[in-house]
């Protein structure tokens, strides 16, 4: 298994990895930062991630990688222990939390059972929604039987769309995404592309997309 271990404290990285290394592939990260290239550059079968970074909260760090639809199953570790600590771990996006101190044994436990849920649950490949279909594999869209030929910024807007049916997607969201970009850099090339990607999908048909106004767009589910 290969594990991203994020994690500023040095005495807690090594004694994870002692006794990790046995049986898994480490990589040490100690701050947000790298913890979302490596996300990026890498595939991980499970994260560690602490929520006391130097840089930024590992709650923002999830959601970073969420929002760049990195789905690798993630384990928060963290001296904060309170029940609301919990909580919005949790909410946050986390899959398990374990509170430091903890036992090794424990910790392989947890990892071990995140690893076989994240084999269970993975994700579809192939989205449908009215007569428009997205396969991811072979990145192929079509409307109506007929294809549709998309460029890569393209395929990944419909992707976000098609993930989140009759759901609003913000630009922020967007943003995030498909181009990495996690701040407001006023610009419209979202809406660009997505007239383009509109442009493509509604040829010889009706709009499948709305617009919300202020917010972003969301697919019809009717479409």
């Amino acid at each position: 298994m290969r594990i991203l271990l994020v994690e500023d404290d040095i005495q807690t990285a090594l004694l994870i990895e002692s006794g990790l290394a046995r049986s898994h592939t480490i990589v040490h990260v100690a701050c947000g930062a790298e913890a979302i290239a490596s996300a990026r550059s890498g595939e991980f079968d499970v994260a560690i991630l602490d929520r006391m970074l130097p840089d930024i909260d590992g709650l923002a760090v999830l959601d970073a990688w969420r929002s760049l639809d990195i789905r690798i199953p993630v384990l928060m570790l963290t001296a904060l222990g309170t029940v609301a600590d919990r909580v919005s771990g949790l909410e946050g996006g986390a899959d398990d939390y374990l509170v430091k101190p903890f036992a090794m044994d424990e910790l392989l436990a947890r990892i071990a059972a995140l690893n076989r849920r994240s084999i269970r649950d993975d994700p579809p490949t192939h989205y449908r929604v009215g007569d428009l279909s997205l396969d991811l594999l072979p990145r192929r869209v079509k409307r109506g039987g007929r294809d549709v030929h998309l460029q890569p910024r393209e395929f990944d807007l419909l992707y976000q769309l098609m993930r989140n049916p009759g759901q609003a997607v913000t630009r922020k969201m967007f943003l995030a995404s498909v181009w990495g970009i996690h701040f407001d850099p006023n610009t419209n090339i979202v809406d660009s592309h997505i007239s383009r990607l509109r442009a493509k999908l509604r040829h010889g048909g009706s709009d499948p997309i709305e617009t919300l106004q202020g917010v972003g767009y969301r697919l019809r589910v009717d479409a």
